[in-house]
């Protein structure tokens, strides 16, 4: 599905989506409670349903309801499961250490680019204390055995989903302790898993809702801060989220700024377009964007080359020139980040955007578009 945006800004009040990074960790965490928990999260998504289906697999009851999730526990650990982690980086990292821990022999299946997003160091942990992992196609990952008690070690600097990942394992298991080596990045998502980890046992009532989302409020956030009139929701000043950070730093590109992306990978697509449509601004540490859903190194520089702009990389920094844009055809390459980014550069493009496989933004938002309308966006789908 192709959809051209025609230019114009946003109008009116936006209640941000439930955390997609917070609905992951709390339903691996209902999913081992001591009894059934009630999830409220109103909007889902491609992503947190493969968690939600992944979990189901191993047992647990999870019904969809209009304003979340009803998890019953996980009873009996089946001996074999296939896991449909479709697209989910974050399902494969968290729950292939948490199979190992139940000694499930687990199969987990991949789509898109899943299968070329990284499992090392992870991968050698889990082998190196008792379980084997096998590729049998291009697409699955198999894993074998059950991990054993003791001192687990892992880089810092890799993933923080393989730490979350290993955490989920320690918390179904005795006598292990958890050793990270090295910087740390992404450290708020280390502590959302702590946290989310720390409510169970529940203590009160067995319900917990899942705060507005920090990774897709910057979009609407960035739309506001180039002249769109909109009245945001439902983002907490004291959450977790790493990409929070975006409260501070969509401002600050009034200017140009040299942006550590270590801990906000995420956050670079939507930021490069507010960078563009201002001053410019250099992002360094960008390793790890070029382990996303896309190569978002190469796509970012794509989008901003096709809306009329300019950006450049070296091995670990990406330059935004200041230059403006005016529109063209973006080719989102299957990455939801710059499809949406995208979208909001329309508003201060002189003329059309068309954006090139725009379904694409279901893996974490949606009704991103049904919402873009509603707020005055105007387009029309070109279906292929």
């Amino acid at each position: 599905m192709d959809i051209t945006i025609q230019p114009g800004k946003l109008h009116g009040p936006v209640e941000v989506i439930p955390s997609k990074s917070q609905a992951h960790r709390l339903l691996i965490c209902a999913a081992f409670a001591d009894r059934p928990t009630t999830i409220c999260c109103r909007a889902t998504n491609r992503d947190i349903e493969a968690t939600a289906d992944c979990l189901r697999a191993l047992g647990a009851m999870i019904d969809r309801e209009p304003f979340g999730y009803c998890v019953e526990p996980i009873g009996e650990v089946p001996r074999t499961a296939q896991l449909p982690c479709c697209e989910s980086g974050s399902t494969l990292r968290f729950l292939l250490p948490v199979v190992g821990a139940l000694g499930v022999d687990a199969t987990f299946l991949m789509e898109g680019r899943l299968p070329q997003r990284p499992l090392s160091p992870l991968w050698e942990e889990l082998e190196r204390m008792g379980c084997t992992l096998s590729r049998p196609s291009s697409n699955t990952v198999r894993c074998t055995g059950k991990l054993r008690p003791g001192a687990y070690s892992i880089p810092g600097n890799v993933s923080s989903q393989h730490i979350s990942g290993l955490l989920f394992a320690h918390m179904l298991m005795e006598d292990c302790t958890l050793a990270i080596t090295g910087p740390i990045e992404s450290v708020p998502y280390i502590d959302m898993t702590r946290q989310a980890i720390a409510k169970f046992p529940l203590k009160g009532s067995p319900v917990i809702t899942v705060e507005g989302d920090w990774s897709n409020g910057a979009f609407w956030l960035a739309a506001k801060e180039l002249g769109s009139e909109l009245s945001i929701y439902d983002l907490r000043p004291d959450s977790p989220q790493g990409d929070r950070a975006c409260a501070d730093l969509i401002p600050a590109l009034r200017e140009r700024q040299t942006i550590n992306a270590a801990d906000i990978p995420d956050l670079v697509p939507i930021l490069s377009v507010v960078a563009a449509a201002n001053q410019g601004a250099v992002f360094t540490n960008i390793r790890r964007l070029r382990l996303k859903e896309s190569d978002r190194v190469a796509s970012v520089i794509a989008m901003l080359t096709a809306l009329g702009g300019r950006a450049e990389a070296t091995e670990d920094t990406l330059t935004v020139f200041g230059t403006g844009l005016t529109g063209g055809t973006v080719d989102a390459v299957n990455d939801h980040r710059i499809a949406m980014s995208a979208a909001i550069a329309a508003t201060v493009c002189a003329e059309p955007v068309t954006v090139l496989g725009a379904e694409c933004v279901e893996k974490s938002y949606p009704r991103f578009w049904e919402e873009y309308t509603r707020l005055g966006g105007n387009y029309e789908f070109n279906l292929r």
